[in-house]
């Protein structure tokens, strides 16, 4: 006959086998986690799956308390328990001991934990920013000789703006030594002092491939720094701790150089407005400086010593005239006077005779009255004609003074010329072309 065996029985024996096997004592397993729940009484229970199967788990609330990070749906981490049976269910579990992030997690916690200890610290503050300059002579490259990256950065250089040269600095981008390394050429870009603006960069990676960038020494070197710095590292989502600190952050090696530099399209259109702002500018200042000399020709002409003469020859013809005229009207007036007289005269011999001897007197008077007002007349203009030539500049050239012009512009400073200068002299009888060989100053 069969011997049948009862279902604890059984499950006894599944424990039995289960719980003392060797190999499951102490397991190390590694999976994802689902259907996560934190117990109100401290205890972890969550399903640990891959692609293929899953596995209950428990972990008590005396090693949760171990536990560095909180766990979540989807958190990939690795652990180590012993498998258990749970006789009245009749199912099986993994009594958790310890638990950890698998690889990429921990670097992750890594990563936040000095993120915000350098934040808290002030190292991600815009004040420290320095500017990047808009127009740098030479370009200094922190990266893998053999890379793509440098020669991203050349050919954009090359296409933008021709005046920069790159200098590079080669350094390993990958692996324990990358962070030191990166560090050291940081280092000697700033001792050597020869490059205006350093891009430090590398192509896309994993996290691990960029841990070196999120590391003490390579974080420290862009942040202290005194030549501005550019970070490039990995893809445009990537971002590691040494572009939080950086002067500023490119998405790509590409982009980093086309901060770094001006396009010359567009410096090329700005010439070309600057050009037309200038020309507009001194137009408006030609114009402006026209339209003050024809002001000061004028003003000029009313004091000009010609101006003067022409000016005192108008008054004296007219003067003249007006003697002449009042001449003519006094004799009119003397002759019908004359007229009437002799009309009232009786003895016509008598009348002529008197008017005769009037007229002779009148003649006299007049004759008289004539070369007083001449005589004035003449002592005026002598007056104004000696005034005037006082005021004349070309008389002062008879005492040996000379009228001095460069460039058709007049000469009244010694520091209005310069030695070598060729310079016109105006005498009282011709002109003279000269060159300044020596000048003295009082």
């Amino acid at each position: 006959m069969e011997n049948y065996l009862t279902v604890s029985a059984l499950t006894k024996y599944i424990k039995a086998k289960l719980e003392g096997d060797k190999h499951l004592v102490s397991i190390y397993i590694k999976g994802e986690i689902s259907n996560f729940k934190h117990h109100s009484r401290g205890h972890f229970y969550f399903t640990l799956k891959d692609e293929n199967s899953q596995i209950s788990c428990i972990m008590f609330n005396n090693y949760v308390k171990q536990v560095s990070f909180t766990p979540k749906d989807g958190d990939h981490i690795l652990l180590n328990g012993k498998m258990s049976v749970y006789e009245a269910g009749g199912s099986y579990s993994i009594q958790v001991q310890e638990m950890k992030l698998d690889g990429i997690g921990e670097l992750y916690l890594k990563y936040e934990a000095l993120k915000k200890d350098l934040e808290d610290k002030g190292y991600f503050d815009q004040n420290h920013k320095k500017k990047i300059p808009k127009f740098p002579k030479k370009i200094g490259v922190v990266t893998s000789p053999t890379g793509a990256v440098i020669e991203d950065i050349r050919n954009t250089v090359e296409r933008r703006y021709l005046l920069a040269e790159i200098h590079l600095y080669p350094a390993l981008v990958q692996g324990p030594e990358s962070s030191n390394s990166i560090r050291n050429q940081i280092l000697l870009a700033n001792q050597l002092n020869e490059v205006d603006v350093l891009i430090v960069g590398r192509g896309g990676g994993s996290i691990e491939d960029l841990w070196g960038f999120n590391e003490l020494p390579a974080i420290m070197a862009v942040y202290e720094s005194k030549i501005p710095v550019i970070t490039a590292i990995g893809h445009e989502t990537d971002f590691t701790l040494c572009d939080f600190v950086s002067d500023l952050r490119a998405p790509t090696p590409t982009a980093a150089a086309e901060l770094a530099t001006p396009n010359k399209t567009d410096l090329l259109e700005d010439i070309e407005n600057y050009k037309e702002q200038v020309t507009k500018l001194l137009l408006g200042y030609i114009n402006q400086y026209q339209t003050h000399l024809i002001h000061l020709d004028q003003r000029l002409d009313v004091v000009s010593p010609i101006y003067q003469v022409e000016q005192s020859k108008r008054m004296l013809k007219q003067s003249k005239d007006l003697l002449t005229r009042n001449f003519i009207l006094k004799l009119e007036d003397q002759k019908n006077k004359v007229i009437q007289q002799t009309k009232m005269l009786r003895s016509p011999l008598d009348y002529i005779k008197m008017l005769k001897e009037k007229k002779e007197v009148l003649n006299q008077k007049l004759e008289k009255n004539i070369h007083i007002v001449l005589n004035q007349k003449d002592y005026e203009f002598r007056v104004f004609q000696t005034a005037l030539k006082g005021l004349n500049p070309l008389s002062y050239m008879d005492k040996g003074f000379a009228y001095i012009e460069k460039d058709q512009h007049v000469i009244s400073s010694v520091n209005d010329i310069d030695i070598n200068d060729m310079i016109q002299v105006t005498l009282k009888d011709g002109k003279l072309k000269t060159k300044v060989i020596d000048k003295e100053r009082k």
